[in-house]
């Protein structure tokens, strides 16, 4: 055998030992995960709002994914209990990050429930955090000189509003603040997902 022939060998026995360790054992270890009784599936508006999630790169600034507390202090911030496996049962693909520019958002619903503060928020960040850093989502809204009935109108504070106009939320918005009001994983995991002590 050549050496040529002898690193070719040898490359595709560490590709194919790297797939299975990486790819093939992970993914039939995570295939029976149990989802909590009141973790739901991802519909309607809140599935599209998901969408619209990963197309505007909110997981390049946010995690989803509540570190234990051996490591962090993700809990003492309030971003609720260490996250497990089951709280990802319907997230494909997962949204977990590598970084955070921006807080954590699995439970983002427990801590921020106002669907309006939400709204400003993508509207113009700086108007509820003022050192925030996130952009503004201006395009999912338009402005209109009057609502229609079905409109979902943003309350901006005093003087943000351009002159004698409303600010109204697209159908992508309002889905966008559909998903993060979803996004509670404040109950207790399925029993499959916490590990026994020793």
């Amino acid at each position: 055998m050549t050496r040529i022939a002898l690193l070719l060998v040898g490359a595709v026995a560490i590709l194919v030992f790297a797939i299975v360790i990486l790819v093939i054992v992970p993914a039939t270890s995570l295939e029976d995960i149990t989802p909590s009784a009141k973790l739901k599936p991802y519909a309607g508006t809140v599935a599209l709002g998901r969408l619209i999630y990963v197309r505007e790169g909110c997981v390049y600034c946010h995690s989803q994914q509540v570190r234990d507390p051996a490591f962090t202090n993700d809990e003492r911030r309030g971003w609720g209990r260490p996250s497990v496996m089951s709280d990802y049962a319907y997230d494909k693909p997962h949204l977990l990050g590598t970084m955070r520019t921006g807080p954590d958002l699995l439970n983002v619903a427990t801590r921020l429930p106002d669907r309006k503060w939400h709204l400003i928020h993508l509207y113009q960040p700086r108007l509820v955090a003022p050192w925030s850093v996130m952009p503004s989502f201006r395009y999912l809204f338009v402005v209109k000189d009057r609502a229609d009935p079905l409109d979902e109108v943003v309350t901006l504070p005093s003087g943000q509003a351009p002159a004698g106009k409303l600010v109204v939320a697209t159908a992508e918005a309002s889905a966008l603040v559909d998903y993060l009001l979803s996004l509670d994983r404040s109950f207790p995991p399925a029993l499959s997902s916490v590990q026994k002590e020793p």
